[in-house]
């Protein structure tokens, strides 16, 4: 049955093409204004980039690591919340109790609602609002510790009816959310069968940039402990790049997974600090834990020696001396760039800004819509 829903996509893609003229029709208007009268400088010339004043010179991360019970494996979302915050807040207590006082905490990617499987349906029933109640109590212990909070999670947002969002949440010291950071891009082919079927920046990028703005596709949070972007990419070295260009200065990474030498290269190669929380379970063969924070040359500061348990680490990082004279990175662009501009990206932008009636329902679904619009032969 399955297989014959995925043969099946492409002809019911095609049979709703006029509803999706219409709903572009809809939006397309408003991007092309915003597209044109914008003027944002996004990058400084002169390798500079814009900061506020320091509130000290060294400042103190800590990356708690932690397992995570998914919403779907409780009698109702309410129970499943709750428990997974109050685990939330038994680390962030340890965290802010022992060792140096920390001035961010970073979480992994689904500290409160743990990874859930099944259909768009289902998935989402197991997402927050940001803000909402469960970054009220978040907030309360960012105010508690007097420290940023950063973590990411499943999200719904009514501007966008029907999609699941990948969002990284910042809430600083006030415990007010400060910034919100969409997942710029999914990786693609990471399985034959299935694909992530998540809304990010790229898969909506027009609709996106005409309602937040460009600067908006790769934001620089500016805090008095430096500036700091979170991200949930993984091996991507263009998006990196392009935070780096925008004047990060420490890079929070969260993942479900991840490559230590992803996180040390990408450090080294954008010349700022990076972490990566990554979440903790106990499955045979899969890179569970073992957390870390590097500094700009890639050179690791703190790792967690556990693949499966809670685990907090900690890192100094130096941020004045770090910031003094310091430059964005410099790249070879201007070489490259004939290359670059004949490069042509295998899924096209946008592929995701559907109606929500027509949005895939499942990672088979997503793969099939990926396949079809492929601009590489190979992949058809």
């Amino acid at each position: 049955m399955r297989q014959l829903i995925i043969l099946f996509i492409p002809t019911l893609l095609l049979i709703s093409s006029c509803t999706q003229n219409i709903y572009y029709q809809e939006h397309q208007q408003t991007r092309n204004e915003h597209l044109k009268s914008h003027t944002t400088p996004l990058v400084q010339a002169d390798g500079s980039y814009a900061t506020i004043p320091l509130a000290k010179d060294t400042i103190v991360v800590k990356v708690l690591q932690t397992t995570v019970s998914s919403l779907q494996d409780f009698d109702s979302i309410e129970n499943g919340l709750s428990h997974n915050l109050d685990h939330m807040k038994s680390m962030a207590d340890k965290a802010c109790s022992t060792g140096k006082k920390p001035d961010f905490l970073l979480y992994h990617e689904f500290p409160l609602t743990g990874y859930s499987s099944g259909s768009r349906a289902e998935k989402l029933k197991y997402t927050v609002k940001i803000p909402g109640a469960e970054t009220e109590r978040l907030g309360e212990i960012a105010r508690d510790c007097n420290a940023y909070i950063v973590f990411g999670t499943y999200a719904t947002d009514d501007d966008w009816p029907g999609h699941i969002l990948s969002i990284n949440a910042v809430i600083n010291r006030n415990g007010e959310v400060v910034k919100k950071f969409w997942k710029s891009r999914n990786i693609k082919h990471y399985s034959q069968t299935t694909e992530i079927p998540t809304t990010t920046v790229e898969n909506v990028r027009d609709r996106y940039r005409a309602m937040y703005g460009i600067e908006e596709e790769f934001p620089v949070l500016q805090t008095e402990y430096g500036n700091i972007a979170v991200s949930t990419v993984q091996w991507d070295p263009f998006v990196f790049a392009a935070f780096a260009m925008r004047g990060t200065e420490i890079m929070f990474r969260t993942a479900t997974l991840f490559q230590q030498n992803d996180v040390t290269a990408m450090a080294k190669a954008n010349n700022f600090y990076s972490t990566m929380a990554n979440i903790a379970f106990d499955v045979p063969g899969y890179e569970a834990g073992e957390s870390i924070i590097v500094d700009h040359k890639g050179e690791i500061m703190a790792k967690s020696a556990s693949k499966t348990q809670d685990d907090i680490i900690e890192a100094e990082i130096p941020i004045a001396e770090f910031r003094r004279n310091r430059t964005i990175p410099s790249y070879a662009l201007e070489m490259s760039m004939p290359v670059i501009e004949q490069y042509v990206q295998e899924h096209p932008l946008n592929h995701l800004d559907l109606p929500p009636a027509e949005l895939p329902q499942s990672g088979e679904d997503m793969k099939a819509l990926l396949n079809k619009v492929s601009r590489y032969k190979t992949q058809k």
